[in-house]
């Protein structure tokens, strides 16, 4: 059972929603080590930093490919930090991080392609006896599906941008073309909204890897999308499920 504990003030951007699932389980897990995965865009690590400064983290790693000056520079106040200025689902980067208590995947499971987000999670499951999850999860049909077989006007139905946003539109122009900095086709990058991810796929996907829930909320309607809400999850490795690193 959750203790719930009142909250400092938070940094602009952050959410309450996500500063409020890094106290439940900081507090009720005494985690001490973390990795924020994709955890820069938009908010600058805010989430590790906050974690760093009200939690006494020990040992924290920060994952993402585009690593601002702000962060590098706010990094420096804090040697337990490690950056890691690459994309989290290159194979290697589980084992450079190693074990840690706790990793939060903030907003980040429905852009994973190649590796896909379940592929992801099966990387990290060895690392970690936590996962902090906090996604946009669809509510449109019973099964998850890849918002591009939905069709182009089906995909835009389903997306926060319009038809003429510049990054979408060229991901459309040159869809099986080679990104200058990826590494792969435009098609799979994960700048863009990829999946539409449902609760029971990820449920099951959990429950495979040995982790059963201990937290869940439905924080309602993602903006216009009537087919997205945003959802949180916490999950645990169950006793005696441990794979081999």
């Amino acid at each position: 059972m959750f203790n719930r504990t009142k909250r400092t003030r938070n940094a602009d951007k952050l959410k309450l929603d996500k500063l409020h699932l890094i106290d439940l389980v900081c507090q009720n897990y005494h985690v001490k080590s973390l990795a924020d995965l994709g955890g820069i865009w938009g908010v600058n690590g805010g989430y590790t930093f906050y974690a760093l400064k009200k939690h006494g983290i020990k040992r924290a790693f920060l994952v993402d490919t585009d690593v601002t000056e702000e962060v590098r520079l706010k990094a420096k106040r804090f040697p337990v930090l490690t950056i890691i200025n690459e994309n989290f689902g290159m194979k290697d980067i589980a084992r450079r991080i190693g074990k840690v208590d706790a990793i939060i995947l903030f907003d980040v499971l429905l852009h994973q392609v190649d590796p896909d987000w379940d592929t992801v999670l099966e990387m990290y499951a060895p690392f970690t006896d936590i996962f902090i999850i906090y996604n946009q999860q669809f509510i449109g049909s019973d099964k998850t599906v890849r918002l591009f077989d939905l069709g182009y006007e089906g995909f835009f139905q389903n997306v926060p941008r319009a038809k003429d946003d510049p990054l979408y539109k060229e991901v459309f122009e040159k869809m099986y073309e080679m990104h200058p900095q990826h590494n792969r086709i435009w098609r799979d990058i994960h700048n863009i909204w990829q999946w539409g991810i449902v609760d029971d796929c990820l449920f099951a996907k959990m429950k495979e890897l040995g982790f059963r829930l201990e937290y869940y909320r439905n924080f309602g309607q993602f903006y216009h999308l009537h087919n997205f809400e945003n959802h949180a999850f916490v999950f645990k490795k169950t006793e005696g499920h441990y794979r081999e690193l």
